[in-house]
């Protein structure tokens, strides 16, 4: 069992969960840190999460995770916001912060470079739209490494 294939599974286990409890499932990392596992699960909704929202949902995964048995070995589980400069995965997340400003990491260079900082300006049938520098820079998902938003002050 993969590291890739634990996060989908939790992902699967854990999103009829949050969607229940009216709120978006962001992301799930599965890494270990120092001699510690770490199982952490970003949620997000309009107007941000509450600590209440926190800790309800922890309560409710915990319970399921056990019962499951999708995490090999013991874990410490977070869960939280995914703050300010949170991770762009899905579709909807590029057209939800149309406007915004973006850091995008792709796999291989796209006009020799894999940073990039822009507006997001559209995501169309699998394609990212970047404004960098009034420039428009076309990024196809499969090529997006990473993606998050960039903080604004």
């Amino acid at each position: 069992m993969g590291k890739g294939s634990v996060t989908e599974s939790i992902e699967e286990l854990v999103t009829p969960i949050i969607n229940e409890n009216r709120l978006e499932l962001v992301d799930v990392e599965y890494k270990k840190e120092g001699k510690n596992w770490f199982l952490r699960i970003f949620i997000d909704k309009e107007g941000g999460v509450t600590v209440d929202d926190c800790t309800r949902v922890s309560r409710q995964i915990e319970d399921l995770i056990e019962v499951e048995e999708v995490v090999p070995s013991s874990y410490i589980l977070e869960v939280s916001s995914p703050g300010l400069d949170r991770p762009l995965k899905k579709e909807e997340d590029f057209l939800r912060f149309k406007g915004k400003r973006a850091h995008v990491t792709t796999y291989t260079p796209i006009h020799q470079q894999k940073n990039f900082k822009g507006t997001i300006r559209d995501f169309q049938e699998d394609v990212l739209f970047l404004e960098i520098d009034r420039q428009h820079v076309e990024i196809p998902k499969n090529q997006i490494a990473k993606a998050r938003l960039e903080i604004e002050f």
